[in-house]
């Protein structure tokens, strides 16, 4: 079983479009409603391949229930938190070449009790399960350690926990001791300081975050693959994509897989990279299921350290925060 956490879900709209015309009133081709957010995405991976997993989700005002409205119809195994907020929504403009514009609400606070709430269901759902993955960014208000909080009382119940964030809340969460990270290329860059150009830069700084803390790096390195840094090894991974479609969640694909593939080791790599491959291939937040995952696409070997990464700091897609947040508008991660 694997219990996910996602303290700040969606509704996520995604739009196809010829192209991006600003000022212009664009057609869009097609469009549909995801439910959205990393936790939920990972456990929606996981279920569309058979693979046991429970959501707990906080949700609130129309939006949260119709999230919740939405992961029922698609049979997600959850448990829902009601919380005085609105949930969230997500735009999400694709092109036909790939390129993808996410504009991302912020959300609303959690007051301390009802992070608290969250905790203790995350914790009554966990006692069986073999890994908590708590993943994606954070509310406003709420504080940049509650992922390093939330993983020290995880793993005082003797709990595997991943953690998949960004910024101080990655940072902070590995003196907590992580089982798990997954930064993308950008966020490897920001939680090490470490220029990334090339495969062998990649190593050095997952082999920084594990000093810090964390067990296993699984970094994700959009069209470049992936490397994973652990105990038993260092193994680097490719999966080309012949017809990318949208790279939204195929980061919480690839975490999925790794964790359905055992969590560790070139086993878990390949269904990691397979599994997010199929992901990029498919339209809107859509997680990809068996007939979708091609493991035979899949290149897994020793990494070589001088190999050249074709995108070192990837900007696309681009993120654009609300206004509400009283952010000015900047490049995003790369694809997660």
């Amino acid at each position: 079983m694997i219990v996910t956490l996602t303290l700040n879900p969606s509704l996520d709209r995604t739009i196809e479009i010829a192209a991006l015309d600003r000022g212009a009133v664009i057609r869009a081709a097609a469009a549909r409603l995801d439910p959205g957010g990393k936790g939920v995405n990972v456990s929606r991976a996981l279920l569309a391949n058979a693979v046991a997993s429970r959501a707990v989700v906080p949700f609130g005002g129309d939006e949260g229930r119709q999230l919740v409205h939405l992961l029922r119809q698609e049979g997600l195994d959850m448990v829902t938190v009601p919380v005085a907020g609105r949930t969230r929504s997500n735009v999400t403009l694709a092109e036909p070449d790939g390129t993808v514009t996410k504009i991302n609400e912020p959300g609303t606070a959690l007051s301390p009790g009802e992070l608290d709430t969250i905790a203790d269901s995350v914790l009554a759902e966990a006692r069986e399960a073999d890994w908590v993955v708590a993943s994606g960014s954070l509310p406003p208000e709420v504080p940049g350690d509650v992922y390093a909080r939330l993983c020290r009382r995880f793993a005082g119940a003797g709990i595997h926990v991943a953690v998949d964030t960004s910024g101080p809340p990655l940072t902070r969460a590995l003196g907590a001791g992580p089982a798990l990270i997954k930064p993308n290329l950008e966020e490897l860059a920001d939680a090490t300081g470490v220029a990334i150009t090339c495969v062998g830069d990649v190593v050095a700084a997952a082999a920084k975050l594990r000093a810090a803390g964390a067990r296993t790096v699984l970094a994700s390195l959009g069209a470049d693959g992936a490397v994973l840094v652990e105990d038993g090894g260092c193994w680097y991974g490719e999966a080309p994509v012949a017809e990318p479609r949208n790279a939204v969640g195929a980061g919480d694909a690839m975490l999925a897989g790794f964790l359905a593939g055992g969590g560790s080791g070139e086993t878990a790599l390949v269904e990691a990279l397979a599994w997010g491959a199929a992901a990029v291939s498919l339209p809107g937040s859509r997680m990809p299921g068996p007939a979708d995952i091609r493991r035979d696409a899949v290149r897994v070997s020793r990494p070589d350290p001088a190999r050249l990464l074709t995108s070192p700091l990837p900007r696309t897609p681009v993120t654009v925060r609300a206004a509400a947040t009283g952010a000015a508008p900047h490049p995003p991660p790369s694809p997660r």
